[in-house]
């Protein structure tokens, strides 16, 4: 699927991976399984991709879009056009480059394991 879906201009190649639920509200979520980048502490985000997730959170509130990093850190694309519109763009501007002390752990966003657990 992702083969086919990186050979494709469509739409679909940036939609969310996984449609969750927390509690009784429905997430979706982008996993970011390669990030962040072994030699600085930013995320690096296709500015294809944050615009697309942008729209999609547009046309389906109100179901949030998490993008979900390989480190478990959460950032929403809305917080990575805030926390990049005046920071430092990747040279070809193909990307949103953000500092991982930004993105939100894991458990603050969705609830542990044992909260969930509970309820």
């Amino acid at each position: 699927m992702r083969d086919a879906l990186s050979r494709t201009g469509s739409a679909l190649r940036q939609f969310p991976d996984l449609i969750a639920a927390r509690g009784t509200d429905l997430v979706t979520i982008d996993a970011k399984d390669r990030m962040p980048s072994t030699d600085s502490d930013r995320y690096a985000i296709s500015t294809d991709t944050v615009n697309a997730s942008l729209l999609f959170t547009a046309a389906h509130a109100p179901t949030p879009l998490y993008y979900v990093f390989g480190d478990l850190k959460v950032l929403t694309p809305a917080e990575v056009l805030h926390y990049t519109a005046h920071a430092l763009r990747h040279r070809s501007g193909a990307f949103h480059l953000v500092r991982t002390k930004g993105a939100h752990h894991f458990d603050d966003v969705f609830g542990s394991a044992d909260t969930l657990a509970a309820a």
